[in-house]
């Protein structure tokens, strides 16, 4: 019989801040049980089987009476039972808090919250700054497979984002997207990858493939926290730097980062504001499996938008270095996503984020009508896991382009709108072109410095700006119908 935290029974909820703290209270006391047990493990005491187990909050109709059409999440489907285990109610409390508040009203039914039959990994349960004792003999860390969970990829897929899991008979069906395990997988893999904690990511996200970006970004992320009227209040740097705005005090934990002795494979800079709505941004460097796997994993803290800001190679002679591209399509021939998303599955553009771009680009470059035109064009943007597409035999890649009506071509730009799209985070794409390969401009050291002089810290404004734009829109209009299923989760 394994040892067990104290049982805290399920119970009925009216009200979404008490549902929050009876949530809060189960994974409180599961995770303290873990982590006792853990030190005494460590410590060297002779133990049994150690387990404690995820939260729950489940919601049951009765009636196909749906609640209103316009939305685009909180409710769920139809009649029958819908349920998911939560992790990590700290971070995720506003948005906890949201999403019952949304099921409460929009189906007039009590949140039933209890204790799962899913078991947190022990692994899971370590605070951020806690770590194994990398000391315990070989035979004691294998000990730990007999005695504590560890994490099971079985519990932790996508099935239910891809569309593709179907629960077995008298299963509840799902209320959101990422199980409690999937979920904190992510959250320790984003800890690896961009080198800085959860807790700083923002609700806007820009990627990049290129660290001039990233250059720029830190420069105005410091000139920013120089300012007691900035609307952002610190500036969080990989190692979990934090830098806080002019005239606010030093906060818990702000002592314990460290530049990191290098820097991991994709560091993620922050500019934080007290809802969360500021803005992240992450160099991915170059290639579609670095973008799966970056927003794969950014998915599961739901933000309201993610951006792609970057270069690429302008396959039309009209486009000059330096213009830019908003992509209204994509060529998918990055590979990586052909299993979870099928290639006949359409990637369609958000009017919402396509219309931000496009202002934002205007009121960057002050121009507007036809003179805009000649900087910005629209169009299908192609994306390839080959960086050497050029030396592909000719016409074969060449002859595609033109049949898609590609203006553009990346490595990345398609598998992060793909990847929103399957997660349902909203995305856009506004590029810049720094070499025209098929006219025989090629980016050269010369040239490319040229370039980057000239365009980075334009292209970043407009970014930035954009998130601006999109910060006014309600959640609501930003997460729309396009990106939800027939029968969709409720949770956002």
């Amino acid at each position: 019989m394994p040892s067990l935290p104290l049982f805290i029974a399920p119970a009925r909820f009216n009200n979404a801040a008490a549902a929050l703290a009876q949530v809060q209270a189960i994974y409180r006391s599961s995770v303290e049980h873990l982590r006792t047990a853990l030190q005494r493990f460590v410590a060297g005491e002779e133990m049994g089987h150690v387990r404690a187990c995820y939260p729950f909050v489940r919601v049951r109709t009765d009636t196909v009476a749906r609640a209103d059409s316009r939305l685009s999440y909180g409710f769920v489907a139809g009649p029958g039972t819908f349920e998911t285990t939560l992790t990590r109610p700290d971070l995720f409390a506003d948005y906890y808090a949201e999403q019952f508040r949304l099921l409460l009203k929009n189906h007039a039914v009590s949140l039933e919250v209890g204790t799962s039959a899913s078991p947190i990994p022990v692994h899971f349960s370590l605070a951020e700054h806690d770590h194994l004792d990398g000391t315990m003999p070989p035979e004691r860390r294998l000990l730990m497979r007999d005695l504590f969970d560890l994490p099971d990829l079985a519990s932790m897929d996508d099935g239910i984002a891809n569309g593709t899991y179907e629960p077995k008979p008298g299963e509840p069906q799902p209320l959101a997207l990422f199980t409690a395990p999937r979920v904190d997988y992510s959250l320790h893999r984003l800890r690896h990858y961009t080198g800085t904690a959860p807790e700083h990511f923002q609700n806007f996200v820009l990627f990049t493939n290129y660290q001039f970006y990233i250059d720029e970004f830190i420069k105005l992320g410091h000139s920013l926290m120089a300012l007691p009227s900035s609307d952002y209040q610190a500036f969080v740097e990989p190692g979990n730097v934090v830098t806080r705005r002019a005239g606010l005090p030093a906060q818990p934990g702000d002592t314990l980062g460290a530049p990191p002795p290098r820097l991991p494979q994709m560091p993620a800079y922050h500019l934080t504001r007290p809802d969360a709505s500021g803005i992240t941004m992450v160099n991915i460097g170059v290639g579609p499996a670095n973008a799966k796997t970056i927003t794969d994993h950014i998915a599961v803290l739901r933000p309201h938008v993610w951006l792609m800001l970057g270069h690429c190679a302008g396959l039309r002679n009209s486009q000059q270095l330096g213009d830019y591209v908003l992509a209204h399509a994509y060529m998918r021939e990055d590979h990586v996503l052909d299993e979870d998303l099928p290639l006949w599955v359409p990637i369609p553009a958000l009017a919402e984020v396509q219309l931000a771009l496009e202002q934002a680009v205007a009121e960057v470059t002050q121009l507007s009508g036809y003179e805009l035109k000649k900087i910005l064009r629209t169009g299908t943007v192609a994306s390839t896991d080959n960086r050497n597409w050029e030396l592909l035999p000719q016409p074969g890649p060449e002859r595609r382009f033109s049949q898609s009506r590609a203006v553009a071509l990346d490595m990345e730009s398609a598998t992060i709108a793909a990847n929103g799209f399957r997660f349902r985070v909203p995305y856009g794409t506004l590029l810049c072109v720094s070499d025209k390969p098929l006219h025989g401009e090629i980016k050269l050291p010369g040239m490319a410095n040229t370039f980057y002089r000239a365009r980075v810290d334009q292209h970043l404004r407009i970014g930035m700006r954009a998130v601006e734009l999109l910060r006014q829109e309600r959640p609501g209009s930003l997460h729309s119908r396009k990106l939800r299923s027939f029968a969709e989760v409720a949770f956002q």
